[in-house]
């Protein structure tokens, strides 16, 4: 019997997590149905940190999904693809996520103490809102967006000035979604 033949696909990151030195969900956005209760999520979450917390590898294969991670200081940052994904495309979307969160908590004065490319776990959770934003402005329903944090940062200060969306009319988040759409295209 012949192997299946995998389509290409855009749909490349099935979770992005952010663990902290306990291996405790601080983050976690799961893009599929590969672990639908949350009880399998933190199962999953618990074996990939026994797995990768003690090692200084970046790469691992679990449960047949390529795992990328990076730690600092006392947090451990995952990207999760399925197992044939291309580990540099995954890698990409780590970096430019914790090159992102390193410039956007630079000028939290809870991470005035910590050098420049550190990401602390207190700094971390006083701007919740700024991870969100950069995950979203990062990844989509799985698919890749960016991968430059320059244009994260830039991006997430920028939603960052708006008015909440539940402030607004329909008619103003549509012209909103239009001139983000308009600049995008110029690009």
């Amino acid at each position: 019997m012949d192997s299946p033949i995998l389509e290409p696909s855009l749909y490349t990151v099935k979770a992005v997590l952010i663990l902290d030195n306990d291996g405790d969900r601080l983050y976690a956005k799961y893009y599929d149905d590969t672990y639908p209760t949350v009880k399998e999520q933190k199962a999953f979450e618990k074996n990939i940190f026994n797995k990768t917390h003690r090692t200084d590898s970046e790469i691992a294969l679990l449960e047949g999904l390529t795992v990328v991670y990076k730690s600092n200081i006392d947090l451990f940052f995952y990207v999760i693809g399925s197992s044939h994904e291309n580990e540099l495309m995954l890698m990409a979307v780590l970096n430019c996520l914790f090159d992102s969160l390193s410039q956007m908590l630079r000028y939290v004065p809870a991470a005035v103490h910590s050098t420049k490319k550190n990401v602390e776990r207190r700094a971390l959770l006083e701007n919740m809102e700024g991870l969100f934003l950069a995950v979203d402005e990062i990844v989509d329903g799985g698919v890749i967006l960016e991968s430059d944090p320059q244009q994260v940062v830039h991006r997430v200060a920028l939603r960052g000035d708006d008015v909440p969306l539940t402030e607004q009319t329909v008619t103003q988040v549509l012209q909103s979604a239009k001139e983000q759409i308009k600049w995008s295209l110029l690009r």
